[in-house]
């Protein structure tokens, strides 16, 4: 066999049975969440951190994000969290990418972190929660 012309392992509808079925909850929890508005005052509960503290957790307003995302609502959804519209996109992202890696015969998992992007990205979510509960991150509160 010549190099580089591994025989290309035959993609089966089991192969897409993990990826299908996050897209199905993502796609559910996107459905139920445009249906059931959050933005209704505890109408999914309160944000235990919220209510001992009064402070916004880097959570709050990830639901009315979606929601709004769902809506088509850019803008409305950055200003409710930009953190989690970030991270819907980039999950979007892995979620496509994981399905071409899926047809292409590669078996693996959607997203896999190093420690070192692991510990980056609780970084990310402690200044971003910090940050939104200070005067000059004012504008990334909920």
């Amino acid at each position: 066999m010549l190099p580089g012309l591994e025989p290309v392992r035959r993609v089966t509808a089991a192969d897409l049975y993990a990826p299908a079925a996050v897209g199905a909850a993502g796609l559910a929890a996107a459905t139920l969440l445009h249906l059931y508005d959050p933005h209704q005052s505890g109408s999914y509960g309160f944000c235990p951190f919220l209510v001992m503290t009064g402070l916004p957790c880097p959570g709050c307003g990830g639901l009315r994000a979606v929601n709004d995302l769902s809506r088509g609502d850019l803008v409305g959804a950055i200003s409710s969290n930009a953190l989690a519209v970030a991270l819907v996109g980039v999950l979007a992202v892995a979620w496509v990418l994981w399905i071409g890696r899926r047809l292409r015969g590669t078996r693996g998992q959607m997203i896999v972190l190093s420690s070192r992007v692991g510990f980056g990205a609780i970084g990310v979510l402690i200044v971003f929660g910090v940050l939104r509960n200070t005067p000059w991150g004012a504008w990334l509160a909920p």
